[in-house]
């Protein structure tokens, strides 16, 4: 494969979001004809999820792109239909809907299952965050909701929306002339420490001008509605809502190797899966620790290369150094956060209302960002 007059490689992504287009668009760039690429999607559509948290506080609904208009861009064959078993001895996919997919390099961007870790909260799922924060929020404009807690499981997931819906809320009820008293309780040692020391300063910064109390370090247990329990220490607080972080799960896909009880897909460091020839995984269903739209892209396009290589290109193999990108939303200015992803603690730290990437999107992606980006300037141009 890969030689003067071969087949191209069959190369079958399996998901519809960040992941899988980043990585559809860079083995484009990397690969061309060397590859016949194939879309194995369960939906019709890809939605620009980080900002769902607007749409609960009456801001503009979120973008949606139809996955048949992006997979005709950019060449490749869109399967609407999802993998619900692998054969790896065959190189075969099974699907939801009976059919059998082979392949000859597998990618496997699942994404993550949201599950609640707290029986008497309101656990967000930004899928239908709009619906889940309405009743809230009408509540809070009513005069009815006074004390709100927003917690967050260990080990936690992507931290960012819940720092980012304390703050939205603390506005609306300010715009409301409404009086209410926020906590953010947080097994981090310091709000969002991901990024680091400087970044962490400027959101602590944020939150105590908007009035929100941050409790870090503390890990929660919600017994009853509107009683938070805080440990260490057996204290507890008495809200009026509690509003949590869900637990994530990996997609546990039978014929995939599980790295724990999580079901998350273990891979190494060129995000290749443990014991799987020719099959790779990227974004939230991976057993990388961090969560977030531009770890992501980054572990697609380490995939890309590697999937470019076995079609037999000579492209030199990238190294997993990924960075975080991300956007604040909710105080007075977006706040522009980026670190290198260390593990708890990024290093390289800085927050500013100005992007230092490029393009400085919500969703940082060498290939996707752009790609969108286009796509909106095409759309608003056929419109005007």
């Amino acid at each position: 494969m890969g030689t003067a007059g071969a087949r191209p490689l069959n190369v079958l992504i399996a998901g519809g979001g960040v992941a899988a287009l980043e990585a559809a668009l860079a083995l484009r760039d990397l690969a061309g004809d060397r590859v016949a690429v194939t879309l194995l999607a369960p939906g019709q559509e890809f939605v620009y999820r980080p900002l769902k948290v607007r749409e609960p506080f009456a801001g503009p609904k979120t973008t949606s792109y139809p996955l048949r208009q992006i997979a005709q861009d950019i060449g490749v064959r869109l399967r609407s239909d999802a993998l619900k078993w692998l054969d790896p001895e065959a190189r075969v996919v099974h699907t939801e809907g009976g059919d059998e997919l082979s392949y000859d390099a597998l990618l496997l961007a699942l994404g993550a299952r949201v599950r609640p870790r707290y029986r008497h909260a309101l656990t967000i799922d930004d899928r239908v965050l709009d619906e889940q924060l309405h009743g809230l929020v009408q509540d809070i404009e009513a005069g009815y909701v006074h004390k709100l807690a927003f917690v967050s499981p260990r080990p936690m997931p992507w931290p960012l929306p819940l720092y980012e819906l304390a703050l939205l809320t603390a506005r609306r009820a300010y715009e409301m002339n409404e009086r209410v008293s926020i906590t953010i309780v947080t097994p981090e040692d310091a709000p969002l420490a991901v990024f680091g020391e400087a970044a962490s300063r400027a959101v602590s910064a944020t939150l105590e001008q908007a009035g929100i109390l941050v409790l870090t370090s503390t890990h929660v247990e919600v017994p009853a509605a509107g009683e938070v329990a805080l440990y260490p220490g057996g204290h507890s607080l008495s809200v009026d809502r509690v509003i949590a972080l869900p637990e994530l799960f990996g997609p546990s896909t039978p014929g995939v190797p599980k790295c724990d009880g999580h079901g998350f897909i273990s891979i190494d460091a060129e995000c290749r899966v443990h014991d799987l020839p020719g099959v790779f995984a990227a974004g939230d269903a991976t057993d990388y620790e961090l969560k977030h739209g531009s770890i992501a892209a980054h572990q697609a396009d380490l995939a890309a290369v590697g999937i470019a290589r076995m079609a037999g290109v000579a492209v030199p193999q990238v190294k997993f150094d990924p960075e975080l990108h991300a956007i604040l939303l909710g105080g007075p200015e977006p706040l522009h956060l980026s670190a290198h992803a260390t593990g708890e603690h990024g290093s390289a730290s800085t927050a500013s209302e100005e992007p230092d990437w490029s393009p400085g999107a919500k969703i940082a992606a060498r290939h996707l960002t752009p790609y969108l980006e286009a796509y909106d300037a095409r759309v608003s141009g056929a419109t005007t």
